[in-house]
């Protein structure tokens, strides 16, 4: 439930920021915002809200935290009134819109006229004082809430949410409820009304079972009415009075939790299943030997079936094999050998990948504890959209992967989109480039250190990523070619990605599935793999 008219009022009345200076703006959501203002020996932060069934504005006593990136109505409040004085706030009668004033004087920087043709060369600015007076509105009505800056002749700069069909948009002239003024009877007279119609909650109940880190209020055991209004106000929507309260932010990170657990535990579950398969890899070579002992069975049609009934040499047991009745004796065991081979040889994969499936798990424990933990409604909030964004809308700080080993790192390229991108704006010309001779493949970087050769260990593990990014990986070695960034050529109307190196050296490198898998344990992933 969003606050009414007369709790807008009365949080007014207690936060009197009239006088105060605004000394920053914060932005943490889509929904939100927070100034930080100042009056001598009075610092507060007035948290605004304008989810649909939750408007309010309010002091909250904890720190706002920021977005990760930037946001467009943050950026211009920031611009345009921070640093600002707050000459009037009040609300526009009962209609829940709030207006503070705001003048703000100081130095503005402008370039003189005869100087404009030579402003590459030389930027000559003089001082003059300047004087912005702007008026921001905050309407605090659901499904229509929404925050505007204005000029003094209310022309809208930008508001919170753009809204063309409404008029709510740069250039605009604002359109407010007229005011029709009344005299001082009536005025109480409506002030009384409203009061039956609106009345002022008084939050009963409260303070029970409070988490001080959620409210940053005085502490438990204190009456009701020793908190302020907006402290009880912040109280009420910080504990579980909104879909963004700590009880409904802990239960959205419980289903995020359970969801994710409940994935990674059924693959660890299927890989161990696997291995205790793979352990029993010598029955498919035994099987093999049998289908061989028993190869005449073929040629008398008793394996129309597809199965193959025969009696175990070794244990004097009937054993019961399947095959593929269409195939000979020979290509059925030649099945059973190709198992066994395989099998036997991916059981150290295998236990890798368990390695990797249990560090997953928990890593997805110590980051449900830290949410847990979290007793900022807003932190958390902010915190769980990062947690529930997909990977594909993640911003990406660089394309293909990125590994850190011994102090140096390693940039790869696994197709002609990423290598491009890597070439282009994400190495120099004394970084060092790997690929694959005669095979098509990924580009491998190794970033330059100042002062520092790169020891033959790196450029093996980057011979080993190039070849493992290759065609060539299922030879299991191959010849590399390598040399620095500054002596590749594109190569001109050519596919993307593609280069011509010169002063190129080069390498033999063969496949080391054991140093191909420490690096994954240790790496940093900026992108999702490819498989």
């Amino acid at each position: 439930m969003s606050l009414n008219c007369n709790e807008i009022n009365l949080i007014l009345d207690e936060l009197d920021l009239t006088g105060s200076f605004i000394q920053e703006i914060v932005q943490p959501s889509f929904d939100s915002i927070a100034l930080y203002t100042y009056k001598p020996g009075v610092p507060k932060t007035v948290f605004i809200c304008l989810s649909a069934g939750e408007c309010r504005l309010n002091e909250v006593r904890r720190k706002i935290p920021k977005n990760e990136k930037p946001l467009r109505f943050n950026e211009l409040l920031r611009s345009r009134i921070r640093g600002a004085r707050i000459t009037d706030c009040r609300q526009l009668g009962k209609e829940r819109i709030i207006k503070i004033s705001t003048y703000r004087e100081g130095p503005l920087y402008v370039m003189p006229a005869a100087q404009e043709k030579f402003a590459k060369k030389k930027k000559v600015q003089v001082q003059q004082e300047g004087v912005e007076e702007l008026n921001l509105y905050i309407r605090l009505w659901s499904n229509a809430a929404n925050i505007f800056l204005c000029t003094k002749e209310n022309l809208i700069l930008d508001s919170f949410y753009r809204r063309p069909a409404k008029g709510e948009l740069s250039g605009e002239v604002l359109k407010l409820p007229t005011i029709a003024e009344k005299s001082p009877l009536d005025s109480m007279e409506e002030d009384k009304n409203s009061l039956l119609k609106f009345p002022v909650r008084s939050f009963e109940g409260l303070l029970p079972g409070r988490n001080d880190g959620a409210s940053g209020t005085a502490g438990a055991g204190e009456a009701d009415e020793e908190l302020s209004f907006n402290e009880k106000v912040d109280l009420y929507y910080s504990s579980n009075a909104s879909r963004n309260s700590l009880e409904n932010l802990l239960e959205q990170a419980e289903k995020w939790y359970s969801a994710h657990r409940t994935r990674l535990q059924s693959a660890l579950e299927n890989l161990e299943e696997k291995r205790s398969s793979f352990l029993n890899a010598e029955r498919w070579k035994h099987w093999g030997d049998l289908i061989l002992s028993y190869s005449w069975m073929f040629t008398e049609g008793s394996t129309k079936g597809g199965w193959l009934d025969c009696q175990d040499f070794e244990t004097g047991e009937n054993v019961h094999i399947k095959i593929d009745p269409a195939k000979s004796a020979q290509e059925n065991a030649a099945r059973c050998y190709e198992t066994f081979k395989k099998q036997t040889g991916g059981l150290e994969e295998l236990e890798h990948d368990i390695l990797l499936a249990k560090k997953q798990l928990d890593e997805l424990d110590k980051k449900y504890a830290s949410l847990v933990s979290e007793k900022n409604p807003v932190k958390l909030e902010q915190l769980l959209r990062k947690q529930q964004k997909p990977k594909q809308q993640e911003k990406k700080e660089r394309p293909g992967l990125c590994y850190e080993t011994k102090g140096w790192t390693i940039l790869v390229g696994r197709d002609a989109d990423e290598n491009d991108e890597l070439l282009r704006h994400h190495v120099k010309g004394q970084d060092l480039w790997f690929h694959t001779r005669d095979f098509p493949g990924g580009y491998v970087f190794i970033k330059a250190r100042a002062g520092k050769s790169v020891p033959l260990e790196i450029m093996l593990t980057a011979g080993n990523l190039a070849l493992h990014y290759s065609k060539a990986r299922k030879n299991g070695e191959a010849d590399l070619y390598y040399t620095q960034v500054k002596h590749l050529r594109r190569a001109k109307n050519g596919p993307k990605g593609l280069v011509l190196p010169s002063n190129e050296k080069n390498l033999h490198v063969k496949l080391d599935t054991r140093l191909l898998r420490q690096l994954e344990e240790n790496e940093i992933q900026e992108t999702p793999k490819k498989h």
